[in-house]
This record gives structure tokens, sequence and C-alpha cells, in this order.
């Protein structure tokens, strides 16, 4: 144990030392045994193998690079037609340099051969079954080194697991690195060995064999036919499997009733593979009340229980009845996510399941007997969570879209950002995390006027965009405070008459608000609301009216909805346009179209639909169990978009048939049998299950948004959980495309976002410590890499060591891609 640590700290080195170990000479092979494209390919004649560090704490990079002989680099780049100094970083990235995240999936190995050679061999996660890329090392390169890059990489791969420092490891923790498999086949473009296994049996695997008849959705599962192939396990540690096997169950409490018992197969999401794999042809699933509004799924077979989870919404279930599927995650106490699949014999089956399993999350959610409410509504919760497939988006425009996502590889991400709210800095010593203990936690976006402001404690930073879709920071409101002289944090802003002033609440005094003059940076009015009925939140009079001098808006309490008047004399609640209900709805979010209709949702999870204030809703939409953070609605009131925690609501509000046929919810009610179809946005479980690996925490989303601007459609929808923006194309959702979004991972959590003004080119994000405007077109598909992110090419231009994060300048700032 000791030896182990003395070699780490000379290896490790310093926080600031980028590459920690290299082999400075070999080749680098694509080596496919079972694939018709061709057996071998040498990638690098010339090329060295390191580890470096990543920005991100414990995230380390598996790095191979071409090595150039004297003048050949320039010569390349002439016959190219590149300027290599000029585009040195996208040359690398495409030409010159792979990358690999150091993760425990790469099965990352070492082989010493006959004589003197040495190959580090890893999967290409990317390609068909069975696809390595190796690494031959030079005849030069010394044993003790390949042991010694060995030892680093297992080091690496236990810290990126764990997220602690190697060094509380021991040397039995790191045998689970350690993949015993197959012989590395031999990387040669003239030798094809026999193949050791059949094609189906390596189709079975592979996460691109799509179309095939036992491939669910876009996700593959192997043959129900026979047994796959048993994956080598590799050896545990402390007797616990390793995060990429399957967990082990939990023992299921005492039912008071079953609510649903089915037979069905098992499928396990691997992540090395990408594709559910067959656990057990035959297990029953049941859903069970054990008491007190708490509900348990198990499921098991005669020879072992596999799953036993509560039922909540982090189940994230989503149900295919194309496919006869169920998908779910599995949250484990160690703090793992795993997402499972079980497979029905028919329809008949799978529609028993869901309906026990809905009851149980509805009653658990509500604490209201799933008996009790009507028919239509029970219909309504059950399509919610139904993976719709409809017909495929236009091909044209399908192609558009994936063009703009793949146009993103080329672009630098130079657009400025800054934390920095005090305008006396100086230029050349921004502290890069300010002292204050604050963070950034809201945006409020003009409209008239190309500025955003951010709230970060008791200031408040304004940002210009320039016209080349930059944010400037442009001055800073350093003290927000009473008319008294006592400083506060805002809860809620919303800016109001032409994007002149700001109206601001405080959290401990809901039935206040207060205005801010932009122009003078200080709050002038203090608006007493109503004596007994507070501000939940509050928004505009119609969808643009900050862009007008419309003085009036709207707001809620828990229970009312109502209009605020600052002309009013005393308290600036209209009586007249109130409208209060006996029962508590627990109202918690409101929006407004353009010609002023007002969507109101409730903590219960219901959303009301109004044509005009003082009257009892045109429309109600039940509540499918999660609270109802925030509302949006498009700009002609056809889409209202609702946000939960674990997901978005999308809800068409324009009637398809009947006597109000073409009206909307807002002006006309829907009939008792035709309540909208909802749909239901989330993450998928495979996705959701390889988020919380990344960053051991669930989903939590901020308020979803639509991009809005005076006479432009809405396309897209944004939202943010954790450290990623999600964007959501509307059209690929609208015609049941399966994972309709993109993603871009930070470094750290959002704490804001929203698109800018007039567009979904551009969304301005709020972090931490930074604001910064991302293109569209730097969002990706989510793929085990960008989930990962890369965080290992900051600031860094053929190998320099980036700058340390705690200190940089404001150019720096700018520059800098995050």
């Amino acid at each position: 144990m000791f030896a182990l640590k003395g070699i780490s700290r000379l290896i490790f080195g310093s926080n600031n030392q980028e590459s920690m170990i290299e082999l400075p000479q070999g080749q680098l092979y694509l080596v496919r045994p079972f694939s018709p494209k061709g057996y071998s390919e040498l990638l690098f004649k010339d090329a060295s193998a390191r580890i470096r560090r990543t920005a991100q704490e414990f995230q380390y990079q598996l790095v191979v690079q071409r090595v150039y002989e004297e003048g050949e680099a320039e010569l390349l780049a002439e016959e190219e037609g590149d300027d290599l100094e000029a585009d040195a970083d996208i040359l690398v990235a495409e030409r010159d340099e792979k990358t690999f995240l150091l993760d425990e999936a790469l099965h990352f190995r070492v082989e010493n051969r006959e004589g003197s050679e040495r190959v580090l061999c890893w999967r290409d996660l990317s390609g068909d079954a069975g696809d390595v890329f190796e690494f031959v090392c030079d005849g030069g390169i010394l044993p003790a080194q390949v042991k010694q890059f060995e030892l680093i990489a297992k080091q690496c791969q236990y810290e990126r697991k764990y997220r602690k420092p190697h060094a509380t490891a021991s040397k039995e923790d790191f045998l689970q690195f350690e993949f015993d498999e197959q012989p590395i086949p031999p990387a040669s473009p003239i030798h094809s060995p026999v193949l050791t296994r059949s094609i189906e049996s390596s189709e079975m695997f592979s996460p691109k064999a799509k179309g095939k008849k036992d491939v669910v959705s876009d996700l593959e599962v192997t043959p129900t036919k026979k047994s796959p192939p048993t994956p080598t396990k590799t050896p545990t540690t402390k007797g616990k499997e390793r995060n990429m096997g399957t967990p082990s169950a939990v023992a299921h409490p005492e039912a008071r009733e079953m609510l649903a018992a089915e037979v069905a197969e098992l499928h396990f999401f691997e992540f090395q593979s990408g594709a559910f794999v067959l656990k057990d042809e035959s297990v029953t699933a049941t859903v069970t009340e054990i008491g007190n509004w708490k509900y348990w799924l198990q499921v098991g077979s005669a020879d072992r229980d596999w799953i036993g989870v509560p039922v909540t919404e982090d189940l994230n279930p989503v149900f295919n009845f194309e496919f006869l599927s169920f998908i779910f995650n599995q949250f484990h106490e160690d703090g793992s996510a795993y997402s499972w699949l079980l497979r029905f014999k028919d329809q008949a089956t799978l529609e028993r399941f869901q309906e026990g399993l809905m009851q149980a999350l509805w009653e658990q959610l509500n604490q209201i007997k799933w008996s009790k409410i009507k028919d239509n509504e029970r219909d309504y919760v059950t399509d919610a969570f139904n993976d719709l497939t409809m017909e495929d988006a236009d091909q044209e425009e399908e192609e558009h879209y994936e063009d703009a996502e793949e146009g993103s590889e080329d672009e630098d991400d130079d657009r400025p950002r800054s934390e920095h709210y005090d305008s006396d800095e100086d230029e050349d010593d921004v502290d890069y995390k300010p002292k204050d203990g604050e963070t950034n936690k809201q945006i409020a976006v003009g409209y008239k006027h190309d500025r955003s402001f951010v709230v970060r404690g008791s200031k408040i930073g304004v940002f210009k965009h320039t016209p080349n879709n930059n944010l400037e920071f442009s001055t800073n409101i350093s003290k927000v405070e009473t008319a008294d002289g006592k400083l506060f944090s805002p809860k809620k802003v919303m800016l109001h008459n032409e994007d002149r002033n700001l109206i601001l609440q405080k959290d401990d005094d809901p039935n206040k608000l207060y205005r801010m003059d932009l122009e003078y940076g200080k709050v002038v009015d203090e608006w007493n609301v109503h004596e007994d009925i507070p501000v939940v939140t509050f928004a505009p009079e119609n969808k643009f009216a900050q862009m007008t001098h419309e003085p009036t808006f709207l707001g809620i309490s828990k229970n009312a909805l109502y209009r605020i008047d600052p002309r009013l004399s005393g308290t600036k609640l209209v009586d007249a346009q109130l409208k209060q209900y006996a029962s508590k709805n627990d109202f918690s979010a409101i929006s407004t179209t353009e010609k002023g209709h007002i969507a109101v949702a409730s903590n219960k999870g219901d959303i009301r639909l109004f044509d005009r204030l003082g009257i009892n809703a045109k429309t109600h939409i039940p509540a499918l169990g999660e609270p109802i953070i925030g509302l949006d609605v498009s700009a002609d009131g056809r889409w209202v978009l609702g946000t939960c925690r674990t997901y978005l609501l999308l809800i068409d509000a324009q009637q398809k048939s009947g006597k109000n046929e073409g009206k909307l919810g807002f002006e006309k009610s829907f009939a008792a049998d035709q309540k909208p179809q909802p749909r239901r946005l989330a993450l998928s479980p495979e996705h959701v299950a390889q988020f919380h690996h990344e960053t051991g925490k669930g989903v939590s989303f901020t308020p979803a948004k639509f991009n809005t601007g005076e006479g432009v459609e809405e396309s897209s929808i944004i939202t943010a959980t954790g450290p990623y923006i999600i964007e959501w194309n509307l059209k690929k959702v609208l015609t049941g495309k399966k994972t309709p979004y993109l993603i871009k991972r930070y470094s750290d959590d959002v704490k804001a976002d929203d698109f800018k003004f007039g567009t979904d080119k551009n969304v301005i994000v709020a972090l931490p410590h930074e604001v910064n405007m991302v293109s569209h077109t730097r969002l990706k598909r989510p793929t085990r890499e960008s989930i990962a992110g890369d965080f290992g090419r900051r600031g860094s231009r053929f190998g320099t060591p980036a700058k340390s994060p705690s200190k940089l300048s404001r150019s720096a700032i700018v520059e800098e891609a995050f």
C-alpha cells in the first residue's frame, strides 16, 4: 500500500499539472474483429499516449496524439489549405488527437505479447460490438513504464467512480478495473483472425443493431428465445457488485393490498454497450400498497429477487405499447442509479400492470384513492406516461435540425460571460469566484432593450446583448434595498414598463412588492398589495406587456387570482377583478398569452385556463400528481407548458372536434370526454441513470420556457437540471421522435436559464458565478461523451497547461471556452 501511494505522488504531481504520465512512442489502431467494414485500420503511424487531468475534479482523459517528424505538420497543413497556427485546436481535435474519458466502461487493459511487444487496449464505445482501439508500444518503451501507465489508469478510474482520492483505496479495490476478457486481437491491417463467436451473438450486444424483431424502440434488447452470453464479471470489492453490474434487491415490506402482479421479461441497461440486456426470461412484477400512502414495486423470479423499490416520481416511468415495454429507474442506497425494462407478452398484460402502477403513483402523490376520480381523468393520467409514437417529422426539416447540431463542432465558444458585479474591478486582476458567499439565482431577459438582469444576493448585474450575440457586462446595481435602507435579496423579479422598471418581491414580506427604477438603479416605490391576500407570484398583463407602458399586472395567492394596479391609492389589488376559491387550490405559477388569456397552475399539479379575470376557469386540466413549479404559454395560447421536478407537461389547448372545434381551452370549455392529450416530456430513464452516475443527483428541472418574440413561432423549449442545459425541439416532440432533446453540460449547476428574446438560437445561462450566452449549436445529442462533458481542453493549446480557475484576467474570462 505504501509503495502504491509513493508512486502516485510522483506521477500525479501538483493539481496544476496537466499531463500525468506519457508513453512517447507507438502506433494507434482501430480493430474491428466482427465488422464487414474491414478488420483493422492504422490511425496514427507515430503517436504518443498519455493520461491527463481535466478541469473537473476526479475526471481524467486518455489521450492519443499523432507525433509528426520535423516539418511534417506544416507540410500537411499547407496541402489541406489550413493555417496550422490559426486553427490549431480544430486540427488537433479532428485530425491529430483521440480523446477518451477514463471510465471503467472502456475496459482499459494491457497485454504483454511474445517478445517485447506491449499493447494498451480499450473499447470503442461508439463503434460496433467487439471494436477496440489498440496502442502498440514502441520497442524502446520499458515494461516498467507500461506497468506504471496501467496503474495510473486504474487510479483515475477509481477516482471517477467513487468521487474521492485514490489514496484511500487498497490494492484489492483496484482489482475491479482488471478486465479479464478474450485475448486482444492482433492489430495488423493484413491479419484477420478466426472469429471466436457468431455474428448473431455480436449483434446481440450492438447498440447500432436496429430494426430487428427484438429491438425495443431505439434501444436494443437481447433475443428472448435463448439466453445471451454471460458477460464476464470483474472481481468485486467488499462483497459488492461493481457499478456497471446489477444492484442487489432490497427486501420488500409487508404488503397490505396487491394492485398488480404480471409476468414479464426483465432487461437491464448496460452503460458499456448502450443496450438493454436480458437478465431473466420470466419474472413476476408486483405493485403493492404497504400503508400510509406508500407503495412498492417488486420484481423477482423463482430463483432470486431482482428489484425492490418504492413507487415514487423518481421511477421516471415510461410505457411503450408498440414494444409492450415499461422502462423505469432505480436509485440504490449506495447512490448509484440504474435503468430497467420490463417486457410483457401482450397489450392486455401491460395494460393491467400499467393500471396498478399508475394507481400507486397517483395515490402516493395525491393521497386520494384512485377510485374517487373520474374515468376520463384516469385516462388523462395514464396517457401522459405513455411513450407516444407518431408519424415521423418531415425529412428535410429533420436533416436541417441535425445539420445545425453537427455544425457545432467547428465553432469556438468565445461568448463573454462574467460573474463580476463590481464596476471598479481591476482589469488585470479579476477574482473568478467572489468571496461574498452569494451566487447567481435569477435572470430577467429584456424584451424592449437588449439587456439581461441577473440577481445575485442584494446585487443585480446588468448585461448587454451585443449584435453578434455575445454578452457584455454593462453595470452593477450594488444595493437592492427598501426605502428605509434595508438590504434584501429579491425572491422574484419581473421587467415592466418598456424594461424601465423591475418589480421585486421580498422573501419575508409576501404582501408587498417593490418597484425599482432601472435608470436610477434603486427602489423608488413600495406597494402594499393587500393586507390579507399575499402574493405567491406575479406575471405580466399579457405576453408582451413589458414592451409597453401597461401599468397593471397579475398576481396569485394560494387560493386567489387577481389584478394589481399600482395607480390605486392604498392597497393595489383590484377588488372587482379578484377570483377567490373556497377550497384550497395551492396555486403556484401563472402565465399569460398575447391576448391576455391566463393559465394558472398549482402545487397539486392541475392547471386552470381563463379568458379573463373574475370568473371561473373555462378549462380545468387534471393533475398528474407532481407540483407544478413553473408555467409558460405560447403567445397564441395553443400550447401550455408546465414544469414539474422530474418532467415537463406539454398540453395542446386547441379543441379538435365538437361544436368548439378550433377554439382554445381559454375561450371555450372542453367537453367532459375530450380532455386535451397530455405530453409528458421526460429524460429517457437510461439518460437519467447516466446523469445520476455523473453527478450523484436526481433530475430537478428549472422552470421551462418557450422561445418567444413578437411574430415568432415557438419552436424550442429550454430548461436545466443540475449542470445540464436541456433543449427540446418542439416539432420533434409533436411528431413523437425518440429523445427529441439536446444537452450541454457545465462544470457547475445551472441556476437560471432563458432564451434571448426573439430567437431560439441563443440561450442565456446563469451559473453560480458566471453568466453565459450559449449558441444552440453548442448543444449535443445525449451520449456517454456529452453527458460526461469534456472539460479537458479549456484554455489549453497543444498541451499548454490551462490557467488555474481561481484567478483569471478579464480577457481570459471572455475568451476561455467553458
